[in-house]
């Protein structure tokens, strides 16, 4: 039986970054979203919310894709309707990568890199990247369902050494 606590319902994920010096190639970050069912909390992600896709039922999206820093405030934006997330799915975490077109970049090498996570007006997180400087990717979030169906956050900055595609498979183990 559903509980009266209805936990976190709308949760906004943005991610900042300076440009590249001039001259530089520029830096593309990208934030991803993975999704898992209560089979597997732990396991492989049930599917993958990215700037190439986005999830099945509309309840995870990604509202802004920036491929290199430019212009005002966040540089991308994730929006994730938990209360509306099927009842299958139990775990999602948020991450960030670093793609590697031009050799390998860390956050070390990215200027000015945060990110803040939201619900409603309240702000759950504002973190930079200090802390995993010589990390490629990083989980930035994890949101949990409990036994009575409400969202919790978890926050924390965990770095990974993973190109793109690695890090997406292994973000939630």
């Amino acid at each position: 039986m559903p509980g009266l606590n209805k936990g976190l319902e709308r949760v906004v994920v943005a991610l900042r970054w300076d440009p590249s010096p001039p001259g530089a190639a520029p830096h593309d970050l990208d934030l991803i979203a993975a999704t898992y069912g209560a089979g597997a909390p732990h396991g492989d992600p049930a599917y993958l919310v990215h700037f190439d896709s986005r999830s099945p039922d509309g309840t995870i999206t990604l509202n802004r894709d920036s491929p290199d820093g430019k212009g005002f405030g966040d540089d991308e934006v994730m929006t994730l309707e938990l209360d509306r997330l099927s009842p299958d799915y139990v775990r999602v975490v948020v991450g960030v990568a670093i793609q590697q077109g031009d050799g390998r970049l860390t956050f070390a090498g990215v200027a000015g890199p945060g990110v803040r996570v939201r619900a409603d007006r309240e702000q759950l997180a504002d973190e930079d990247f200090s802390g995993v400087g010589g990390a490629t990717a990083a989980a930035v979030a994890e949101f949990v369902r409990d036994a009575s169906g409400a969202w919790t956050f978890r926050g924390g900055v965990r770095g990974f050494d993973a190109d793109p595609a690695t890090f997406a498979r292994i973000m939630g183990q």
